[in-house]
């Protein structure tokens, strides 16, 4: 773990000279209540099979309506950065042996103004975790989404995209780009995939999504294989 966390601060640094410093989030128990009314609740019956953890992309993700065939947990809460995720760790995660664990975070932390560099380091320590604790799992990290409300922001989070990605080989994850089913033909969110806030994924992004995720579940079906043609 410690050698992995080392590789992780020093492919970072890489990357801090394209931004200011900034100093890291303060971490607060914000979401506590959230949390433990998550933990409270009963894991399913047969096991846990696969884990979605994060911020609210997967909190309002009906995993259990998508994927129906899953022992799914779904352990998204608030509008979590991936410091909250760390902070709440030990009860959102630890003691589950899921054989996949599909995981979104990173976007609230740019949000709040991490730089790319502080939002992949945060990132990466939480996918080095999860592979440490998790030896045997699938584990997918779905790239930070393009969205109208936050379009701005979206430089910064494919910088941190690309240097997430770089680092799936070494610490032993999967990258799964999430973002290109959101876009319109311009190569701008399409709105049509967004609810009301221009924030969040509405059914019809949460279809694309799960398009996605079941291809990756699926090992012998093509990743890169066409989504079904967009609604019109």
């Amino acid at each position: 773990m410690k050698r992995v966390l080392s590789a992780v601060m020093m492919m970072t640094a890489a990357v801090a000279a394209a931004e200011p410093p900034k100093g890291p989030a303060k971490v607060t128990p914000r979401f506590d209540a959230e949390v433990a009314a998550l933990a409270a609740r009963p894991l399913p019956i047969d096991g846990v099979s696969t884990l979605f953890l994060g911020s609210s992309s997967i909190r309002l993700w009906d995993v259990g309506m998508s994927f129906p065939t899953l022992h799914a947990l779904n352990r998204g809460f608030g509008g979590a950065t991936t410091a909250d995720v760390l902070y709440h760790y030990n009860r959102v995660v630890a003691g589950l042996q899921p054989a996949t664990v599909v995981v979104y975070v990173g976007e609230n932390d740019i949000a709040a103004g991490a730089t790319a560099e502080a939002a992949t380091t945060d990132v990466l320590t939480l996918l080095a975790r999860l592979r440490t604790d998790m030896p045997r799992a699938r584990i997918a990290y779905l790239s930070m989404k393009p969205t109208p409300l936050r379009w701005d922001l979206y430089a910064r989070m494919m910088a941190a995209n690309a240097a997430i990605k770089a680092q799936a080989p070494t610490i032993g994850f999967d990258f799964i780009d999430v973002g290109g089913a959101l876009l319109d033909e311009a190569g701008k969110p399409d709105s049509r995939y967004f609810g009301v806030d221009g924030l969040h994924l509405n059914e019809r992004g949460y279809e694309r999504w799960t398009t996605i995720i079941e291809r990756y579940l699926k090992p012998k079906a093509p990743i890169g294989a066409a989504l079904p043609a967009k609604a019109s």
